[in-house]
């Protein structure tokens, strides 16, 4: 505890980052924390320190504090006078705004960062920023209007992992809006020359949901099956966990809309890509087909689906297959 504030006294930002999370354990005190909190506040914009500005929010977040974001309009306040700190600090503020649930406020603050920076990209990245904004406010005229100008800044500047990103946002923006053929020919164009990234799995699931829609859902397990499969190639467990929750999605939906006879009869490409691979992660998939036939009303696979379940020794996939048994779905941190 000491040795916290003395990191504090010495205004060593970097070194009270690194022992905030063990004094946040040891306070118990609401009032304490409250005035460590408005301290730190001080430092964060002293040392215009947007790691310590973030934690903040989150604190005064949990303690129920009307504003959230004063130290990021206190930096920016400390900004003021120099362009190149003033656009840093508006961007970061904008971003916290994200962060926490209010697009409107991030919107303006991106406008006014348009109005002042020069640099070609970084412009080209705030009107991405914006039309992810509008997307969150469900405007996704103005999303895909914003997003088609960045898409087009990107292609001018050459600039072709933002340009492959824009055109999954736009797909996805389009499929929202009822604009299938549009999105479709977005998402052909980033998949016509694979590179097994990150890109690759998002634009995958996104034309998962495009088939979903269509009620062609071999094409869509496919989609869902390889994305899952090069993120664990990638060795990106947060992508791995990003598809399989995105499939624990589509599979919740299947289920509320009693598609059952799509699931049994297209699981087996899961259980195809990953009996070999994961034990437990193929049984799931088995479960999966055998809970859907019992749902339908096919008495004989319950006895299969408990069998299969009771093989299963990874304790979360359990769970899951007990959210849909019961009400639905439960998402949960699984990997393999």
């Amino acid at each position: 505890m000491k040795e916290f504030w003395d990191a504090i006294e010495k205004k060593d930002c970097e070194k009270v980052l690194e022992l905030l999370d063990d004094y946040l354990e040891q306070v118990e005190d609401e009032e304490e924390l409250m005035r460590a909190a408005k301290t730190l506040e001080g430092l964060a914009i002293e040392c215009r320190s947007y790691d310590l500005a973030h934690e903040i929010a989150h604190l005064y977040a949990h303690m129920g504090e009307e504003d959230i974001f004063r130290p990021y309009r206190g930096i920016l306040e400390k900004s003021k006078g120099d362009i190149e700190a003033c656009a840093e600090a508006l961007y970061h503020l904008a971003e916290a705004y994200e962060h926490f649930g209010f697009p409107e406020e991030a919107v303006r603050s991106y406008e006014e960062l348009l109005k002042m920076e020069e640099d070609e990209l970084e412009r080209a990245l705030t009107l991405a920023h914006m039309a992810l904004a509008y997307e969150e406010m469900n405007e996704l005229e103005k999303a895909i209007d914003f997003m088609e100008k960045a898409k087009g800044a990107f292609e001018k500047l050459k600039d072709e992992t933002n340009y492959l990103v824009s055109l999954v946002d736009l797909a996805h923006f389009y499929y929202g809006a009822g604009m299938d053929e549009k999105a479709e020919e977005y998402i052909k164009e980033v998949l016509k020359s694979p590179r097994g990234t990150e890109i690759d799995v998002n634009a995958l699931l996104v034309e998962s949901e495009i088939y979903a829609g269509r009620g062609e859902y071999k094409r869509a397990f496919g989609n869902i099956s390889k994305a899952m499969l090069q993120a664990l190639e990638a060795e990106d467990e947060n992508l791995f966990l990003f598809a399989f929750d995105t499939l624990l999605n589509f599979l919740d939906e299947m289920f509320a809309e009693k598609e059952f006879r799509g699931i049994y009869e297209n699981v087996g490409i899961l259980v195809e890509a990953f009996e070999d691979l994961n034990k437990d992660y193929g049984n799931f998939f088995k479960a999966l087909g055998e809970l859907a036939r019992f749902k339908e009303g096919q008495e004989d696979a319950k006895e299969r689906f408990e069998e299969i379940y009771s093989s299963i020794e990874d304790e979360e996939l359990r769970e899951i297959l007990d959210e849909f048994k019961e009400k639905g779905i439960k998402f949960l941190n699984v990997g393999l």
